[in-house]
């Protein structure tokens, strides 16, 4: 096995600050493995690290938190993986099962990526109990969304939402969280509706199956139009991933007694909404960080058996992550990922 790597450091704020270095390989403890990175996700996320919008870190740390790889080296303690596995990280690594972690005065928000050194590396040494075993019915490249834009839309509409049959789903936007969405509430039997203000990327929806209606944002009153498709119900769960004042076009679609998963900040972390529908309806508004280690396996089990496939737009190599932060920013139609085989 080579003993140097590449993996890409962030030194200071700002993208002008990100460099491809080469180190060693790291060493791994008794309880850790060494895993050789082949695919990683990029998040919105990433790109609000880079920009200084989410805290300090220790400099210089590695970004990006969600992975797909291959288990090269274990520790004398480490029982649950072999060399040869595929595994996934997890983007909170401590939190394994049950309410988040953290208190009233400071919420629990330790993350790969930022507070933990993230996976942007060609090897990464893990403790083993931060990783879960990837599905067997995915490539790589498709394997690593799931640990961040995945789990969250599974946290949403599953642990949380207990997503059925016969209820109707809203969902804003086109990106990795909304498609997964879109795809999981399919899978339970929910019927979709897709708000985006780019025709191209509805019409993309509908040709793959994962909306059954359609509205684009910019032509009118959109929360008039699921009127007309729920024959005034309203939706029983709105994911929400836009923020800011979009709560309130949410808590106007939804139907009384619904449910409101809040997840993006796109247009800003103050939300604004009117108090009356709120009363009135008696929605559940449900914020969402991800997930645990527990929902995880639950959703690479259903990925497995449901026949879940994530929805790609490209694949960059290492070297050309500042490309891909680009498409990033432009936005995406599902993920973009950094195949380390290119």
């Amino acid at each position: 096995m080579q003993t140097f790597m590449r993996r890409w450091e962030l030194s200071a704020f700002g993208r002008e600050n990100l460099k491809l270095t080469e180190v060693p390989v790291p060493t791994f403890g008794d309880d850790e493995v060494l895993v050789k990175v082949n695919a990683v996700a990029l998040n919105y996320r990433d790109q609000d690290i880079i920009a200084g919008n989410l805290g300090p870190l220790n400099f210089p740390t590695t970004l990006a938190s969600d992975m797909s790889g291959t288990v090269v080296g274990a520790g004398a303690a480490v029982k649950d993986f072999a060399v040869g596995n595929r595994v996934l990280s997890t983007f909170f690594p401590e939190w394994k099962d049950g309410q988040p972690l953290g208190s009233g005065r400071q919420p629990y928000y330790q993350a790969l990526g930022a507070y933990y050194p993230g996976v942007l590396s060609e090897y990464i040494a893990f403790p083993a109990s931060w990783l879960t075993k990837g599905p067997s019915s995915l490539d790589d490249t498709e394997a690593s969304t799931l640990p961040c834009a995945g789990l969250t839309a599974w946290f949403a509409l599953v642990e949380f939402g207990h997503l059925g049959k016969g209820q109707t789903v809203l969902i804003e936007g086109t990106g990795g969280v909304a498609l997964f969405g879109a795809q999981i509430a399919k899978s339970k039997g929910a019927t979709v509706i897709l708000v985006s203000g780019s025709d191209e990327k509805l019409e993309k929806a509908m040709a793959l199956g994962l909306a059954d209606f359609v509205i684009n944002r910019n032509h009118g009153d959109w929360v008039e139009k699921v009127y007309d498709i729920t024959a005034d119900r309203g939706v029983d769960h709105v994911l929400e991933v836009v923020g800011g004042p979009h709560l309130a076009k949410a808590l106007a679609a939804v139907r009384p007694g619904g449910r409101i998963s809040m997840i993006g900040v796109l247009e800003g972390n103050e939300l604004s909404a009117s108090v009356g529908p709120l009363l009135l309806k008696g929605p559940v508004i449900q914020g969402i960080a991800v997930g645990h280690h527990r929902a995880q396996n639950d959703l690479i089990k259903a990925v497995d058996e449901l026949e879940l496939k994530p929805i790609i737009d490209a694949r960059y190599s290492l070297a050309d992550f500042p490309q891909a932060l680009d498409h990033l920013n432009r936005g995406a139609f599902g993920k973009i990922v950094i195949d380390l085989s290119l």
